[in-house]
């Protein structure tokens, strides 16, 4: 791979783009307890609001359709007002903050509203799926690592322990054979063993450079920097390991439900985000660039690599780095479909309880899938914003005939 010119880019990367990642949700004093569902109605279900949508994201791809519901006016054109989305740094500040109620709309790692409503027993619902796809394992040119085998004795970093990057790594060690451990960086790690733990994504880039790490699995744009500011390589896509799979989620807190017009307006404007960006990608990667509207840090030659670059010369089995290796999925690097699933959410919950996280685990044992999918789940907002769009079979591996069902393909 040629180097990219101006390396600066790579210090301004590191500079602007300092995610802190901390405990999601730490502290029992944000702790709310459970309001009644919207599905059993409420005395204002139906009446028209003049609040504003206030949401907030990080600075990944992942955070697409929330940037642009409100940059390219789809809540104007609905009638609700929005303020600008607001940039914030971690995961615990915003899980926080949306908590606390200074924002009603924002997204989260699939698993972490699983974690809020069944551990920390947190009114949150899931109004859409977010994106698919979007992950992927990178690692540094000189880590050895050529095949999923040779993750054995290596230290491997995740954005969360709550997350599709944590379920999705450990599916693929087991299956080569690998232990999945957490401990020091420092401690003897055997050679049918894989460390990991939890890192920013802006510094993995970095830490994979300077060799403190091996590689990492993450959300883009930081495997696209990884490959041009760093020298790294992508060795698999996530969305072909499982296709088309779920990464982050839109959330609102379930008592904002209750307000059936204005909450149905505001998923209709995600929705046709979502749309919106998987028929312009090279559009939408410039809005969210540094060069464009500077939503993300990262300039537009970076972003546009990580939401359009999938080509078989470059990542293919024969000839590439081996990060695709079912072309026959036709699936994208990262593709929009905004229906929740029910067959995705049981396969998560029980990857979860296989999945070896920090932490007390305990709940997860006790989860039955299919009621956390009847309950954590609101699919009845993006079903009537598709209906207005013409249909579910307009977004990304939607079956035509079937399109609120579909069979999970996992091949790792």
């Amino acid at each position: 791979m040629s180097k990219e010119k101006g390396m600066s880019s790579r210090r301004d990367f590191l500079k602007t783009s300092a995610l802190g990642f901390g405990a999601v949700l730490a502290g029992s004093q944000l702790l709310q307890g459970c309001s009644k569902s919207p599905e059993g109605g409420s005395a204002s279900a139906g009446k028209s609001s003049s609040k504003k949508v206030t949401s907030c994201y990080l600075p990944i791809t992942d955070a697409t359709p929330i940037i642009l519901a409100h940059e390219l006016g789809f809540y104007k054109e609905l009638g609700l007002e929005s303020e600008k989305p607001v940039l914030i740094r971690g995961w615990a500040p915003m899980a926080e903050a949306f908590m606390a109620g200074r924002f009603n709309l924002t997204h989260l790692l699939a698993p972490i509203p699983i974690y809020m409503r069944y551990s920390k027993k947190f009114p949150v619902k899931v109004v859409a799926w977010d994106h698919i796809n979007g992950s992927a394992i990178t690692v540094g040119k000189e880590s050895g690592i050529n095949s999923y085998a040779d993750l054995g004795g290596k230290q491997i970093a995740i954005p969360y322990w709550y997350s599709m990057h944590n379920i999705i790594i450990q599916m693929i060690a087991r299956e080569y054979g690998i232990e999945t451990v957490i401990q020091s960086k420092t401690a003897p790690l055997g050679k049918k063993q894989m460390n990991l733990f939890v890192m920013a994504p802006p510094d993995m880039p970095t830490a994979m450079a300077s060799k403190a790490i091996d590689g990492y699995i993450v959300a883009e744009p930081f495997n696209a920097a990884g490959e041009v500011l760093a020298g790294g390589k992508i060795v698999r896509f996530t969305g072909d390991v499982w296709k088309n799979h779920p990464c982050c989620v839109a959330v609102m807190n379930e008592k904002d439900l209750a307000d059936r017009e204005w909450s149905h307006k505001v998923i209709q404007a995600l929705v046709k985000a979502e749309l919106w960006a998987l028929n312009n990608a090279e559009q939408a990667a410039h809005i969210l660039s540094k060069d464009g509207a500077q939503y993300l840090p990262l300039p537009e030659k970076i972003v546009k690599r990580a939401m359009m670059k999938y080509d078989l010369e470059t990542y293919g089995a024969n000839g590439g780095t081996g990060a695709i290796q079912h072309p026959e999925w036709q699936t994208r690097r990262i593709s929009y479909e905004p229906y929740q699933f029910e067959s995705a959410t049981r396969h998560i919950v029980e990857m979860m309880k296989l999945t070896k996280m920090d932490g007390d685990v305990s709940f997860l044992q006790s989860l039955d899938p299919a009621k956390v999918h009847s309950e954590l789940m609101y699919t009845a907002g993006v079903e009537a914003a598709a209906a207005e769009l013409g249909g579910l079979s307009l977004f990304a591996g939607v079956d035509v005939k079937t399109p609120t069902v579909r069979e999970e393909i996992i091949k790792v």
